[in-house]
């Protein structure tokens, strides 16, 4: 029906408001705490489902002399034993390199590494059969720490090399000189749901499978590798993820592999579900890193050079280690110019779980190196760490220039640090911390303010693309589909506002659908910190073109020209004319189906003007770069090494946030997870390569205790973004690397237990045995 007159608000919506940039509940926030929301443990079984057990190598490292499975395949209950010579495709599974079997060959190289798979009625009677599985193996001397593969000469892939300028000179005219090396470990990701498939056989060889992933496509094309056959008899659909944090990036294709291959064999549904315990042992973790550096300074403590041999450690397999890698050495700069720079990255093989994507992806092992050195700096001269690192930020020309070449435009690093030392009172705290330090002689106090610039972009340029398939039905409901996926960090609530707002209909309107690969073909992992970027231009693209389609049915009911059609204006449901002549959205919806006119279009984005050449270690590798900073103060017991955060300020640069609730949230997790990996996370392995630290008994995640008594967080404001969608940034990753601050909070506390003048020795992660040793050392003469 069209109406005349100008258009009421409705429900307290204005007609000149919109979801976007405005607070929300995530989409699914309610079913999450009801346990309203599915996941796929949570699906129905199918008729006839059967479960699937992985059997796993004892030893880290050896040959396999014999496997005999017959005891396994006569166990009651048990219908398919399956090992490497039933794979009718490929037994590989490497998501960069052919160095990962899925099925053990004739070596086994990690404790935990797949043998054979069992499949039957019950979990209890597949663990079962798997105990009749009769294994010998040759067991050889496993290769685990990162100086042993060194000095083994065990490496994956070529050094990354980035230069430039002298910093032979640099080192030559230096006023301070700080040498050594630097060890950060890894971390679990610990997702709620652990790793998960549900394959469901069907016609003509193919599988439908129901996967905890973040790469749905990358799933379809392995399981369509294993099985030998097209990727079009594959289908991945993912619905929710209970976390994901990178260890579903590339590590749940191994799971659907298992379940799809099983599933093809027995023609009966497969599930393969791991427990806490066989998830923390089967799959990698953040890489632990070793980075021998010297880093060259002037007595104000300006930063003249950095050289560094940074060193990861892969695991067995190459999985995603060299872009890791390429990462650390993107980020080793962090907020900082460096004027003379030479740096080398390599990934070494070590016999543990192959190691993998975790939320920054290599930029937070980057970043402590320059971190560490600012940090042994300021102490070396006396000088106040933030006003060191204030120093050293990029400038203007040539003070710009990345180490791999990239000029830093739009530095919100300046802008940030003056605004946030004065909203958290940095210099009064700081003195009244150093006051009270004078008179406590067990308890200290600690204060930092910790900088970052993270680079938003895949660095493998081909990943930077997405698809999105929107359709309009003639009721006026919109159906959304794109590539990305949802693991709780809210990409489904941003692409409905983004959705919402293209079409100008309620988001209630907006049923967005299960990510599948069967509506959006070939796309990249929900990663890198992109999913919003590159989804959302997507899904822009798809709506604006069946809005575009419906602008001259519209103005057909409004009695308007054809050519009028761009001046209408679409939201809170209607299609308005200039003067406030409107006309139901779903109204024109009916009729442009009546029309014979198509209301589904696909959308595409691709990011453009990015490229690197890793061999010239030069190049262009992200689109933009998201800023932020943190002032954390600490307090440590002398005696006992615990310490608590007493207050956090966070401003952090989102761009115009496309959900500001949503943003937030990731701001406050993704700082509670850096500082989780920072203080208490502690991955260990014993000699033979077995996992020690394999449930939440042995494993210290953060909790409430670790969280600042003070939690403040700021989104920075007026800071659009340009060329991005709707000039919102990227969220997920920057801020992990804030908790780096609290190291830096540590060490400034730990410093007053030492005479003026000496740097502080500070093992990471921060546990409290650490800083006990930390102080020990500092209060030796």
């Amino acid at each position: 029906m069209v109406k005349n007159t100008p258009p009421a608000p409705h429900d307290g919506v204005t007609l000149k408001d919109t979801p976007l940039h405005q607070p929300a509940l995530h989409e699914s926030g309610y079913r999450h705490v009801s346990g309203a929301a599915i996941y796929v443990d949570d699906m129905p079984p199918p008729h006839g489902m059967l479960v699937g057990l992985a059997v796993q190598s004892p030893v880290a490292r050896g040959r396999i002399r014999s496997l005999n499975l017959d005891g396994a395949k006569r166990a009651p209950g048990i219908h398919a034993v399956l090992a490497r010579e039933d794979v009718p495709g490929h037994n590989q599974i490497g998501p960069s390199l052919p160095d990962e079997p899925l099925f053990a060959e004739q070596e086994v190289f990690t404790v935990g590494q797949i043998i054979a798979v069992v499949v039957g009625e019950t979990l209890a009677q597949c663990r079962k059969a798997a105990a009749l599985v009769k294994l010998d193996i040759e067991e050889l001397r496993p290769i685990l720490e990162i100086p042993d593969a060194i000095a083994a000469g065990s490496f994956i892939g070529t050094p990354h090399v980035m230069q430039r300028g002298d910093v032979t000179e640099a080192f030559k005219t230096a006023e301070l000189v700080v040498e050594g090396e630097l060890a950060s470990g890894g971390q679990d990701h610990f997702y709620l749901e652990t790793q998960v498939s549900l394959a469901i056989p069907e016609e003509l060889g193919a599988v439908r499978i129901h996967s905890s992933t973040q790469h749905p496509s990358e799933v379809q094309a392995k399981v369509a590798e294993v099985l030998g056959v097209p990727r079009n008899r594959v289908v991945v659909e993912a619905p929710r993820m209970g976390g994901g944090f990178g260890g579903k990036e590339t590590q749940a294709a191994h799971f659907a592999a298992l379940a799809a291959l099983a599933a093809v064999r027995t023609q009966r549904p497969v599930k393969v579900w791991l427990n806490r315990d066989d998830d923390m042992v089967m799959t990698g973790k953040r890489h632990p890193f070793l980075t021998r550096y010297k880093a060259s300074f002037l007595k104000d403590g300006s930063l003249t050079g950095l050289w560094a041999e940074v060193f990861s450690n892969g695991g067995w397999s190459a999985d995603l280690s060299i872009s890791i890698t390429d990462r650390a050495l993107f980020h080793i700069d962090n907020t900082y110019f460096i004027p003379n720079v030479h740096v080398t990255g390599r990934v070494t093989r070590t016999n543990l779980p192959s190691n993998t994507a975790f939320r920054g992806f290599g930029g937070p092992q980057g970043m402590l190196v320059i971190e560490e050195a600012l940090s042994r700096a300021a102490e070396r001269l006396g000088l106040d760490g933030a006003e060191v690192r204030r120093k050293n930020y990029y400038g203007d020309a040539p003070r710009n220039l990345t180490p791999y070449w990239q000029e830093v435009t739009h530095n919100r690093a300046p802008r940030i640090h003056t605004e946030l030392l004065a909203s958290s009172d940095y210099t009064t705290r700081k003195a009244a911390i150093d006051a009270f330090n004078a008179k406590s002689r067990f308890i200290k106090r600690g204060i930092s303010l910790q900088p970052v610039k993270f680079g938003i972009s895949f660095t493998f340029t081909l990943l930077n693309q997405a698809g999105a398939l929107v359709l309009v039905y003639a009721d006026g409901s919109v159906q959304l589909n794109h590539g990305g996926t949802e693991m709780g960090q809210g990409l489904h609530t941003k692409m409905i506002a983004v959705a919402a707002h293209e079409l100008g209909v309620p988001v209630d309107n907006i049923r967005l659908m299960t990510t599948s690969t069967e509506k959006v073909p070939n796309t990249s992992a929900t990663a890198a910190s992109s999913g919003s970027d590159l989804n959302g231009q997507a899904v822009k693209e798809a709506c604006n073109t069946i809005r575009d389609r419906m602008r001259p049915v519209a103005c057909r009911l409004l009695g308007l020209p054809v050519t009028d059609g761009a001046a209408l204006r679409f939201a809170n449901g209607l299609v308005i004319a200039p003067g406030g002549k409107h006309v139901a959205f779903a109204d024109v919806a009916l009729a442009s189906w009546q029309a014979q006119i198509s209301l589904s279009s696909t959308g595409y984005y691709r990011t453009p003007e990015i490229h690197y050449d890793r061999a010239a270690g030069r190049g262009v590798p992200f689109y933009y770069f998201a800023y932020g900073a943190a002032v954390l103060e600490v307090e440590l017991n002398g005696l006992t090494g615990e310490h608590r955060i007493l207050r956090a300020d966070i401003l952090h640069d989102v761009g115009d946030s496309l959900v500001p609730t949503i943003d937030r949230g990731q701001v406050e997790g993704a700082f509670i997870q850096g500082v989780g990996w920072l203080t208490c996370e502690e991955v260990l392995f014993d000699q033979k390569g077995r996992l020690l630290t394999h449930a939440p008994s042995t494993y210290k995640i953060p909790a409430v205790g670790e969280a600042p008594e003070d939690f403040r967080v700021t989104l920075l404001k007026g800071a659009p973004q340009d060329g991005v969608i709707h000039g919102s940034k990227a969220v997920g990753e920057p801020p992990f690397m804030l908790g780096i601050g609290v190291v830096t909070a540590l060490r400034h506390a730990i410093a007053s237990f030492a005479p003026p003048g000496r740097d502080v020795t500070l093992r990471i992660p921060c546990t409290p045995e650490a800083i006990l040793r930390a102080v020990d050392a500092a209060q030796k003469v």
